[in-house]
């Protein structure tokens, strides 16, 4: 499950990566003015989803989240003024990649905070648990075999403490890395 979840983060990011690549080559279409202002706030909101990427405080990632929602909302305002004025099918494609910019925003976020399930949890420390107890139950005894009593322990441990690792998404060693948003990054011009 651990492995699965940490993978399916992985591609939400460079999904919405491609997305936001996507949307930033698409606002060339709403015009220069317009196109200028809907560049600078994908600027902008690639940075900020950098900053959530690799943010590890509560309280940071929820001045993110409020700034996210902001640009988001500012994004939106940008294409939907055009395609009221003018519906066409041209604004409705950049209409429809903006929503695919925020979309995937909200799939990433869905995928950060999808965990292992407390019981599922359980289940493992009981099967760790009982099956250190019956090897210990069976070394009983055996001088030459007290040694491999600590295999099991220290192999349950290291397997569980890997698990919790990789399904901690802001904590631990095993973390998601905006590889494609920062390469995003640095291939947008700056103004």
């Amino acid at each position: 499950m651990a492995v699965s979840r940490y993978d399916q983060r992985k591609n939400f990011e460079e999904e919405e990566a491609n997305a936001i690549g996507t949307q930033y080559l698409r606002a060339e279409l709403l015009g220069e003015s317009r196109a200028t202002t809907i560049k600078a706030l994908l600027r902008d909101y690639v940075q900020l989803r950098i900053e959530y990427y690799k943010t590890r405080e509560p309280r940071e990632l929820e001045i993110i989240n409020a700034k996210t929602a902001e640009l988001q909302s500012q994004l939106w305002t940008g294409v939907r003024e055009p395609a009221i004025a003018q519906p066409t099918p041209i604004a409705a494609l950049t209409v429809s990649g903006m929503n695919d910019v925020i979309n995937t925003q909200s799939y990433t976020q869905a995928a950060w905070v999808n965990r292992i399930p407390v019981s599922a949890w359980t289940l493992m420390i009981a099967i760790a648990f009982f099956s250190n107890l019956m090897q210990g139950y069976g070394a009983r005894g055996a001088t030459g075999r007290r040694v491999l009593l600590f295999v099991l322990p220290i192999t349950v441990s290291l397997s569980l403490s890997l698990i919790a690792d990789i399904d901690s998404p802001r904590g631990g060693l095993i973390r998601v890395v905006p590889q494609n948003i920062i390469s995003l990054q640095q291939s947008l011009p700056a103004s």
